[in-house]
Parts: C-alpha cells; structure tokens; sequence
C-alpha cells in the first residue's frame, strides 16, 4: 500500500525512538487542547471572580460524563485504521475512514442535542452550588452548541494518529489555541461576557481545528483520503469501531460517572473548594496528557503490529510505552507538588482558593504516575484487540471501588483529603488487574504462534 510521506511504519526500527517521536506531538497537541479550559479558567478567576471560575471549573466532571463515550469511539477508529493499515489493507483504511468521519459528526450532533436541553437538570443532579449554577448552565449550553466540530476533530485526528502523524494535528491546534486564548480576552475583558464569552471562545477555536484537520483528510492521497461525496457508514467498519470503541467509551462514561459522583460530594464542600479543585484540577491535566500520550502511542503502535503480525515487537512496545509514561508522571507530578503554590496564583489570587487547590495536589500529583502505568497497560490489552476486558477490570477496580469508597469511608471521615485518597488506592488496584491480564492474554498468543508452527 503507497504511504503518504507524513505516514509512518510503526512496526520495523527501533521502538523507543520511534514511540517517543510519535508521543511528543501528542501530547503537545493535548496540552493545547487543555490550554482551552486553562485559557477559560484563568481568564475567569482573574478578570470575573471565585464564582465565575468555579462555574466554569465545576462542568469537567459532566462535560467528560457525556464526550466521554463517543472518545472512545474515536479510539476504535485508530485502532482500526492502525490495525488495516499494518495489515496494508487500502480498502479497510479507505472504509473506516467515511466511517469514522460520519460517526463524529453523528455522535456531535446528539452530544449537542443532549447537552442544550439536559444542562441545568444534570447540574441539579450533581447539587451544583445555588451560587454558581445559573452560569454553569450558560457555560455548559453554550459549549456543547460547538460539539459536532469537536467530535468531528477527535475522529479525524485519530484517523491521522492511526498511521503514525500526530504532527499535522498539533498544528491545527496551535492555530485554534492562539485564537482562543485571543477571544477569551477580548469577549471578557473588552465585552463582559463572562462565562457566555469563555464558552463562545472555545467553540469558535475548535471549530477553526475541525476544520483544518478535515482538510488535511481531503488532501491526503491514498487510502486515507476523505472523499466528502462518499460519506456513509460501512457496516464492516462500524462493527469493528463499535467493538474496540464501544466498550472503551462505556469504561470512560462510568469513570466521569464516578468522578462526577466524587464532584457532588467536592459541591458539598462550598463553591471556595469547588473553585481551588478545579483549579487544581487542570493544572493535574497537564500531567494526565503527558502520560496519556504514551498510552495512547500504545494503542497504535500495538495495533500496527497485529495488523502486521508483528508479535514479537508487542513486549518492547509495552516496555517502553511504561517507562516513558512513569518518568514524565514522577517527573511532571513531583515537579506540579512543589510548585502548586504559584501555580495556582495563576488561577485565582484568593488564598483559600489556593489552600484547597493544594490539598488536592499532595495527593493526586505525587501518586499520579500510577494513572499512567493503569491507562498504558489497558492500551496494550485493546490494540491486541480486548476491549471488554479491560473495561471490565476499570469499572470494578476503579468506579465501583470510588463509589463504595464514597458511601463508606467518606461518610466515616468526611474530609476533602478522604476523597482524593480513593484516586491512587484505585489506580494500583486496576493496575496490578489490567498486567495480570495482559500476561495471560501474552500466554495465549504464544500457544497459537507455537500450535500453528507444529502444524
């Protein structure tokens, strides 16, 4: 199959240079994505006040609730590309690309029908602060209007992952990101809009990425050119991003549902800690997408090589995508501890704000390498192609343990600290479940290469 010369062969070479060239893009692509919500969150705290931020801070946990599940599907269409492309299957790229382009716009209209008319119903749900939900709800409206063209990103962008280039992606996000952080100021500062003018500003920019990564698809040449005329979903191609997808989504609904839980418990504390978590709460993101990069180049590179039976690159790929994603967690955790105090100035010059933001950095930041190890180890499992294990394994180690933690020891010892320390107790759990996994799903693979060499 003719290669593009962005594209790139995960399978041959050496894997560390290869995964760390592949992963740095990225992760600063997500970065920039995070620098969205940053651009929105420090605007506020600075030019409008606690309330306003803690409007803003406090739809994370919902927002996530509700994109969460069609993400995954996104993941399904990488690794169905990865896997066809290995493979050199110039069809099943070119099908799954239609595919995946027509399921993101799909999945952004619905996400946008849901999200307008359900804002303020869930919020109620989640016993969002009297003080803050009015504008929570204007902020949530206003965001989900700009969801088909942040869906219609993800899916496109994976597609462009999927076959080795993640540096195209980040270009059309250092556009938007410029434009965003531009308009934040200017809507807030120049025409008092508020939360109305942090949410306009983020949907304008991610449309002007949608956009562009759309056309990087039209462009392309070979199987990875989007033929807009032939839009349409092809059942091969959908069944298969339904079954990597699908349960990869529903694994990450239910952990925002757990986090959203965790959120309804941090409301009950009063809108200063609503306000410091959330600050806290994007600065802990910078370290997640570091990590989640490599957990992400997993999933590709693993895919890459089933397609191309490959399996002896599977173990080093594993290897070095852990490495990689516990350095930059110890590195960049340890490093956002010590600094917490004067990074959270940036968000809000109120001490109390700062002094809850800190309690929830002593124990998310220094124990956040362990997120990296459980997100890495469940990337491997779904490019060899089990998806329903490791969903299985996060919503009993992880939600189910965070729920049970909430209805248990929080109501024993209610404090702040008592809720944050159910994220690591977790992550190992999930963790040490998701390698046990791995290693018996590695045995099974061994059986077959030696059963088919006999035969």
């Amino acid at each position: 199959m003719a290669q593009s010369p962005r594209t790139g062969d995960l399978t041959t070479g050496p894997m560390l240079k290869k995964i760390i060239l592949f992963s740095l893009p990225l992760a600063a692509s997500s970065i920039l994505q995070l620098l969205f919500n940053a651009a929105d969150v420090v605007v506020i705290g600075r030019f409008v006040g606690s309330t306003a931020l803690a409007a803003v801070g406090s739809n994370g946990a919902l927002i996530n609730l509700l994109v969460n599940l069609f993400v995954g599907l996104s993941l399904g269409a990488n690794v169905v590309a990865a896997r066809c492309f290995g493979a050199k299957d110039e069809r099943g790229v070119q099908n799954t690309v239609q595919t995946s382009v027509t399921l993101g716009l799909v999945s952004g209209v619905l996400l946008a029908f849901v999200g307008f008319f359900a804002a303020r119903g869930l919020l109620e749900l989640m016993s969002c602060p009297e003080d803050v939900i009015g504008l929570s709800t204007l902020y949530l409206k206003i965001y989900f209007i700009g969801m088909p063209m942040t869906m219609l990103y993800n899916f496109s962008a994976a597609l462009l992952r999927a076959v080795g280039d993640t540096r195209r992606p980040l270009y059309c996000l250092a556009v938007s990101g410029i434009i965003n952080v531009v308009l934040n100021l200017v809507f807030v500062i120049l025409f008092q809009m508020s939360v109305a003018g942090v949410a306009l500003a983020t949907i304008i920019s991610q449309t002007v990425s949608a956009i562009m990564v759309t056309i990087l698809l039209i462009r392309e040449e070979g199987a990875l050119h989007l033929d807009l005329r032939h839009l349409g979903f092809h059942k091969g191609a959908l069944l298969q991003i339904l079954k990597i997808g699908l349960p990869a989504g529903l694994q990450s609904t239910v952990f925002s549902l757990s986090n959203v839980v965790i959120q309804s418990s941090i409301n009950s504390f009063g809108s200063i800690v609503v306000a410091g978590n959330s600050a806290a709460s994007n600065i802990e993101g910078f370290i997640y997408t570091g990590m989640n990069a490599f957990a992400q180049a997993a999933v590709t590179f693993t895919s890459q090589n089933m397609g191309a039976r490959r399996y002896d690159n599977l173990d080093r790929v594993m290897r070095n995508c852990l490495l990689c994603a516990v350095v930059v967690g110890v590195v960049l955790g340890g490093g956002a501890y010590f600094a917490g105090e004067g990074l959270l100035h940036f968000y809000s010059t109120d001490e109390t704000v700062i002094a809850a933001g800190l309690a929830r950095m002593r124990v998310i930041c220094t124990s956040y390498f362990l997120c990296g190890v459980m997100d890495t180890l469940a990337s491997c499992l779904r490019g060899r192609g089990y998806s329903v294990l490791p969903m299985v394994v996060s919503l009993i180690g992880s939600c189910l343990l965070r729920l049970v933690w909430i209805a248990t020891i929080f109501q024993l010892f209610r404090s702040t600290t008592t809720l944050y320390i159910s994220y690591p107790i977790s992550w190992v759990l999930t963790a040490s479940v998701h390698l046990i996994c791995l290693l018996v799903v590695r045995h099974k693979l061994a059986v077959k290469q030696s059963e088919r060499a006999a035969a």
